[in-house]
């Protein structure tokens, strides 16, 4: 079953990238991931499982628009 990961949420991977960010936001998901570095705005694409392999922890999820109210939107 695959993980629940969505728009916005932030996770940490295995390894860091060379710029030495270890968390990326995810900007799309599907069969392939379009993740952004925080550090340095590097965009990368990976595939649903290369990117489920990866993950060690989700640091912070997105609001989702069910939770917002009337007034948010």
């Amino acid at each position: 079953m695959p993980m629940q990961l969505n728009v916005g949420d932030i996770v940490r991977l295995k390894k860091k990238h060379p710029c030495g960010g270890h968390e990326w936001e995810i900007l799309r998901v599907g069969a392939d991931f379009r993740i952004k570095c925080i550090t340095c705005q590097r965009q990368v694409w990976l595939p649903r499982r290369e990117i489920e392999r990866r993950i060690t922890k989700i640091v912070s999820h997105a609001e989702s628009d069910q939770n917002k109210t009337e007034d948010e939107k």
